[in-house]
Parts: C-alpha cells; structure tokens; sequence
C-alpha cells in the first residue's frame, strides 16, 4: 500500500523536485526583494523623499506580486510552494542614492537568478516551466533599466543644491514610465 501511496505523490507533478527547490528559492528572493523595497520606501518616507518612497512602495507591492505569481505556478503544477522566512534586511542607508544603487544591485542579482533558472528548465526539458519563467525574463529586463535609470540621474542631474530634490521628482516620474512599460506604452515599443 505504501508504494501506491508514494508512486502517487510522484505523479502529481511533472515539476521535478530539484525544479520546485529552485522555485522556492526564487520565491524568497521576491519575498527578499518585496522586503527590501519596503523598508527602503520606509526610510525614504522618514528623509522625506516622498516620490522616491512612493516608486519604493509600488516596487514592493510588485515584488510581492512576482513572488506570488511563482507560488501560484508551482502550486497549480501540483508542487508545493513554501512560505519564506526573510530576515537581515538592511533599514537604514547613507544616502537617496545608496538607496537606489542597492536597488540596482539587487535587481541584477534577480536578473541572474531567473536567467539560471530559466537555462535549467530548459536544460532538463521542462518546457512548461520555461515558458512560465520567460515573463519574468522580460520583467527583469525592464527592472533594471529603470533601476539603472534611477541610478543615473544622480550624475546627471547631481545631488548638490536642489539637486536632491530634483532627483527625488525626477524619480516619482519612473512610476509613470514603469506603468507605460508595463502596459505596452511608448517606453515598452
């Protein structure tokens, strides 16, 4: 009966279970990044950066929806997502632009995450999975060079004078630029 039981457990899946572990792990990476855009949209909303914490929080919130879309498609492949634990994340920064360099830092970091984990399902011939994970290739693509973006109009734009509060502007302007992105708008073409 035991074998029945168990051949049954394996055959509720075609998500093999190396895949699932690499899933999950890109799971807490979302929850990591969600985490991260929060408490930096916090310490933003404390300086008074009131446009760069606004992009924060809106960047936490799709965060959190990447992770979620992950969850869903694991769970759905009949796997079995997990909830991440997520701890160590960083509160304080020395500056508007550590803020936005760690952001950019930490988007190239995801962008490597999902390019391994995308080559291993198409590797190990898990075409479902693959496909899935092309959204978030596209995704990837777009988060950094919005990152990058908000990381370069600290040399453009200079952070002496008003220059800080010009940068923080020019950055709630990013929000639209995203949304147009996301939607296929000009910025997308």
């Amino acid at each position: 009966m035991k074998n029945n039981t168990a051949s049954f457990v394996t055959l509720k899946t075609s998500v093999a279970q190396e895949t699932q572990e690499m899933l999950n792990k890109q799971i807490e990476l979302e929850a990591r990044s969600s985490a991260a855009y929060l408490a930096a949209a916090s310490w933003c909303d404390k300086e008074g950066y009131e446009n760069s914490a606004k992009y924060l929080y809106d960047h936490a919130n799709e965060e959190r929806m990447h992770m979620l879309k992950i969850f869903h498609y694991l769970n759905e492949a009949g796997g079995h997502a997990l909830a991440p634990e997520v701890t160590d994340i960083k509160y304080h920064y020395d500056s508007l632009r550590h803020v936005f360099e760690q952001a950019l830092e930490h988007e190239i970091k995801v962008t490597h995450a999902i390019n391994n984990l995308a080559d291993y399902c198409f590797r190990n011939k898990d075409f479902a999975t693959f496909h899935f994970l092309q959204w978030f290739v596209n995704e990837q693509r777009e988060e950094e060079v919005i990152s990058r973006r908000a990381v370069e109009l600290f040399d453009i734009i200079g952070e002496e004078g008003q220059g800080i509060w010009m940068i923080d502007a020019e950055i709630g302007k990013l929000i639209n630029a995203e949304v147009a992105t996301a939607s296929g708008g000009a910025a997308g073409q």
